[in-house]
């Protein structure tokens, strides 16, 4: 059934190619993997990733299995990366799908290689192993990571394509934390070339890694939020012409006039101070717009103005302000993120109003907004 509520996020799949580009020619000679996951950061997987590829990357990397199989079933043939090593019941999947798991146990090892002695299939699985160097999410510690490339190299139906790790702080250029896990991840990789262990890729970069820090590019690079548009912190923007990909937006569905001293939404918590113009827009906390923007000074664009945000937002409504002589009627264009005539409200502003980062705020656009591509 097609949309009949009129609220919609734009995808401008121009702008994830002009980002994937940028990103490509930065970590050139290396290989770019757009990250994925999570629908494609709440953007759409199967079309972000079309896009990616078309604008240079090589490879595509997911958290899950199932974003992996949404790939492949939509026709996808590229590389895919899963992120963090698969449940061991789910080995079969990956071996059937053509995907390349993460490994960091021994178990994974195990899991792995019977998959592929189970499909009977001739050609290894490769695998990425990944290293702990410091951020202790997931990953083998250094000295386990040696011993996990030894048992991949010993099982004839696994490959070790790759070795990796995750910077935990390189979105804060100047903390030299991530400079200490290169060292640790160095040291790995260096014993294992005296070993005569060389795999084809290694990996340490995310967005911020490829942008602030050289040293972590090695041949291949993982970008996820920069894929978007967005910069992966503050104090690394401009650093890259980057494009937000995502708009959000509405119609007016109502208009009212209330006089001063009238109050506005669930507990009655906002005050019009004068005569003035309140705008009823059909979206809420159930699609995304948070109820905290509501008290943390929360602004939409209408007729390419700003306009606070009145009242608590609810489930499916919030109401806007537009001031005493507002020439608002219902239908008008409301822009909660991106740009109406001269002005733009930014994921990151949210972000910033809400104590958060902007990867939250797309993320969280809920799955009963239509995306429109463009």
């Amino acid at each position: 059934m097609k949309a009949l509520r009129p609220v919609w996020a734009e995808v401008d799949l121009g702008a994830v190619r002009h980002n994937t580009s940028r990103l490509a020619a930065l970590a050139r000679p290396g290989t770019v993997c757009a990250v994925v996951k999570a629908n494609g950061y709440g953007h759409g997987a199967v079309p972000v990733a079309r896009a990616a590829l078309d604008g240079g990357a090589r490879w595509l990397g997911v958290a899950l299995v199932e974003e992996g199989v949404e790939l492949r079933d939509a026709g996808i043939e590229a590389p895919v990366l899963v992120l963090s090593e698969p449940p061991l019941d789910a080995m079969e999947e990956v071996v059937s799908r053509r995907l390349t798991p993460t490994i960091y146990t021994e178990a994974g090892v195990d899991a792995a290689a019977k998959a592929v002695a189970d499909a009977g299939v001739d050609e290894r699985l490769s695998v990425h192993v990944k290293v702990d160097t410091g951020m202790h999410r997931v990953g083998a510690a250094p000295e386990a990571a040696l011993g996990l490339a030894d048992a991949v190299n010993r099982r004839p139906e696994l490959r070790l394509a790759a070795l990796w790790t995750h910077l935990a702080v390189a979105d804060e250029p100047d903390n030299d934390f991530t400079d200490q896990q290169l060292e640790r991840f160095e040291r790995v990789r260096l014993t294992l070339q005296r070993r005569g262990v060389l795999p084809d890729l290694v990996h340490a970069a995310n967005s911020a890694g490829l942008i602030a820090h050289p040293a972590s590019r090695y041949n291949f690079v993982r970008c996820g939020i920069a894929i978007y548009g967005i910069d992966p912190a503050p104090e690394l923007a401009g650093r890259v012409d980057l494009r937000p990909a995502m708009s959000l937006k509405a119609r007016v569905s109502y208009v009212k006039e209330l006089p001063p001293g009238d109050r506005v939404s669930y507990g009655l918590r906002y005050t019009v101070d004068d005569h003035t113009v309140v705008a009823t827009v059909p979206i809420g906390y159930a699609d995304g717009v948070t109820r905290r923007l509501s008290v943390s000074g929360g602004q939409v664009l209408i007729g390419g103005r700003r306009h606070p945000i009145a009242g608590t937002v609810t489930m499916d409504q919030l109401m806007v302000d537009c001031g005493p002589d507002a020439d608002v009627a219902p239908g008008d264009e409301v822009v909660l993120l991106g740009r109406q005539a001269n002005d733009e409200v930014t994921a990151q502003e949210w972000a910033d109003r809400l104590d958060t980062i902007a990867y939250e705020v797309v993320c969280g656009i809920g799955p009963r907004v239509p995306r429109v591509y463009l």
